[in-house]
């Protein structure tokens, strides 16, 4: 099972990694996005993957899974979501004064850059 989650991770680092090197905003935006899923499984793997073992410290049982992961990974989420949704519109405003979608900021042909 340990194996599996690494590889999941491992996969979705490199995909994420991938995305984040092309020259285009939305390929950027999906490779953060595939990088914080990377990040959460890895968070979420902290507290051991184990079936049947109670969630917090009881005297009966040999075992526990820290609740502390957890409540990072749900933090994680409510953060990426937000961060996701204001690169996005960040992206938007770029497309619409820049009339591309360049991570370097270029502008499409036919658009001359105004300057201040």
């Amino acid at each position: 099972m340990e194996a599996l989650v690494a590889l999941v991770a491992g996969v979705l680092a490199a995909c994420g990694v991938y995305l984040l090197l092309r020259a285009r905003t939305y390929p950027v935006v999906l490779g953060l996005t595939l990088l914080s899923y990377a990040v959460n499984v890895l968070l979420f793997a902290m507290g051991r993957l184990s079936t049947g073992a109670p969630p917090l410290i009881d005297a009966a049982a040999p075992g526990y899974v820290d609740p502390l992961p957890q409540a990072l990974v749900l933090t994680a989420i409510v953060i990426g979501f937000a961060m996701t949704a204001f690169v996005v519109v960040l992206a938007l405003r770029a497309l619409a004064d820049l009339g591309g979608d360049h991570v370097d900021g270029r502008r499409c042909r036919g658009r001359e850059r105004e300057r201040p």
